[in-house]
């Protein structure tokens, strides 16, 4: 089987042999990541009247129960069900499941680096993903290839990231700067995948603020408006091995069909290979 697309009036070829997940395995018996202080995921026999779903105890079938937070329990997709009271599902708003993505490495910032900031007002052990540094990334290729999906790994990257529990000092993530998101709203990207688990600090006095811009939600509100991009999502909790190159792919954005804001996710990224006769 052979795939075509053409992007920006140039012709790729999908490599449909060297798939990539960016999904972290989540370990229900081992290490995980989690975040916000929540419990880890769990999973049980499940056990009804006399019956125990696990063969190892004498059932006739593994069933198990499994118990886990899309939001703090690895990697997920959200949708702007996240911050307001009407029930948006990620299943029903994400229909479309194949993007052209372009995915960039950064290096997160000292608060006391950048000029760029953050609501509340950003601390000095903050360390903040800056427009600067998506924009030097970036350059013109974003622009040149119309995908409308970005990847963000952050540097360092090393393996601890699939297991990570971010809680308190050294273990709080960086997040985006107000200006970044405000920067990648300009340019379009509607499908945001990061390896931070959130966009926005971890201790923020509730305010979420880069996924109220990011969905164009008023601050300090939980109301849709007609401006609400209710279309968009946000990924978060990928994991991009080192040997994986920045570049352009055809990302496959696979969830279940799950009827909540958030549901776990397995993002699959294809390389694209521009065709000679461009």
């Amino acid at each position: 089987m052979q795939m075509n697309i053409i992007l920006g009036g140039k012709r790729y070829r999908v490599d449909l042999e060297s798939p990539v997940s960016l999904a972290i395995p989540l370990d229900f018996n081992g290490p995980q990541p989690s975040f916000f202080g929540a419990p880890p995921a769990t999973a049980a026999p499940l056990k009804v009247e006399g019956f125990v779903g696990d063969t190892r105890k004498g059932g006739s079938c593994n069933v198990a129960e499994l118990r886990l937070v899309p939001h703090c329990n690895g990697t997920h997709t959200e949708s702007v069900g996240h911050l307001v009271p009407e029930a948006l599902p990620i299943a029903e708003l994400l229909l479309r499941t194949l993007f052209p993505a372009r995915l960039i490495t950064v290096t997160p910032s000292a608060a006391d680096e950048t000029p760029e900031g953050y609501r509340p007002a950003k601390q000095t052990a903050d360390r903040l993903i800056t427009r600067d540094a998506l924009d030097e990334a970036l350059h013109e290729e974003l622009a040149s290839a119309q995908s409308k999906a970005l990847l963000v790994r952050t540097l360092p990257n090393d393996e601890s990231k699939k297991h990570r529990c971010y809680g308190g000092l050294p273990c709080r993530p960086p997040f985006f700067s107000i200006e970044a998101i405000d920067y990648l709203t300009a340019r379009g990207i509607e499908h945001l995948l990061v390896d931070v688990p959130s966009l926005d600090k971890m201790y923020d006095e509730g305010r979420l603020t880069n996924h109220h811009r990011f969905w164009n939600v008023p601050e300090r509100h939980q109301a849709l408006t007609r401006e609400t991009q209710i279309f968009k999502t946000v990924t978060e909790m990928i994991f991009v091995p080192d040997h994986i190159q920045d570049g352009l792919y055809l990302l496959d954005l696979q969830i279940p069909a799950f009827l909540s804001d958030a549901a776990p996710c397995r993002p699959i990224i294809y390389p694209l290979e521009p065709e000679s006769n461009n």
